[in-house]
């Protein structure tokens, strides 16, 4: 069996940018109780404590949770109930100003404008720029609506890589586009939590809704990692109680 389950987060865990229902708040704890578990996704730590960390009950074994944001350019954990950055990795304003330019380039030249948004559409999240087609505040049916089979921003994001070649440029979430650093995803980030951790990649799972071809959860499966993919948290609900029952009768 494996000794850590990494996990993305929005359409994996939660609905996008929603807490942790119940039933996963209780799915999580229950995991905990058994294995390491990480979770590895664009969102900044602000997002990640609203969605994940302020939902963990009292007694949840924190030390073995491992939080990772911004597609692990940053790790948190907990040590006597404080959650406090191991590491940081941030872009600099040349480079952010880049990236910035090449956005708003590739939004026109790919004709995507939609008629209505709802706060930012662009954040700076330090070592990650986030585009959110119909930003950051957008109601989830909204969202859900925009782009399910991912075709709007296949095309965004092939404007993208021609002005950001050096870059990384992936699809994540409902709406959202993230860039990164070269070289920097999800099979990066998960190669510094093997560091940090101490367990080996073939000890560990990786859990997401988007491993597929230039899906921000793909580099899991191509850095050679068993992967599940679901459909939405009510399918990953489903796949913790297996993993937790195979586990304990183990």
């Amino acid at each position: 069996m494996k000794q850590l389950i990494a996990f993305d987060l929005d359409g994996t865990l939660a609905l996008s940018k929603q807490p942790l229902d119940d039933d996963m708040v209780d799915a999580v704890t229950r995991l905990l109780d058994v294995m390491h578990v990480a979770v590895i996704s664009g969102g900044d730590w602000p997002q990640f404590h609203k969605q994940i960390a302020s939902r963990l009950p009292a007694d949840a074994n924190v030390d073995r949770f491992w939080l990772m944001p911004t597609t692990g350019t940053k790790l948190y954990t907990c040590n006597d109930g404080v959650w406090s950055p191991v590491f940081a990795e941030i872009f600099d304003e040349a480079q952010k100003e880049m990236i910035l330019t090449a956005f708003e380039t590739a939004l026109v030249e790919s004709g995507f404008v939609p008629e209505e948004t709802w706060g930012e559409r662009i954040e700076d999240r330090g070592s990650q720029i986030t585009f959110s087609a119909l930003g950051q505040e957008a109601p989830i049916e909204k969202k859900e609506e925009w782009d399910p089979d991912f075709a709007k921003r296949k095309i965004i994001q092939s404007h993208l890589k021609k002005y950001l070649p050096d870059l990384s440029v992936n699809m994540g979430g409902a709406t959202s586009i993230d860039i990164t650093r070269a070289g920097v995803d999800k099979a990066y980030g998960l190669k510094k939590l093997r560091d940090a951790s101490g367990i080996p990649l073939d000890a560990m799972m990786f859990i997401g809704d988007a491993i597929f071809p230039g899906g921000n959860d793909y580099p899991a499966k191509t850095l050679g990692l068993d992967t599940v993919r679901v459909r939405d948290p009510q399918e990953t609900l489903a796949v913790i109680n297996t993993i937790i029952a195979l586990q304990k009768s183990s």
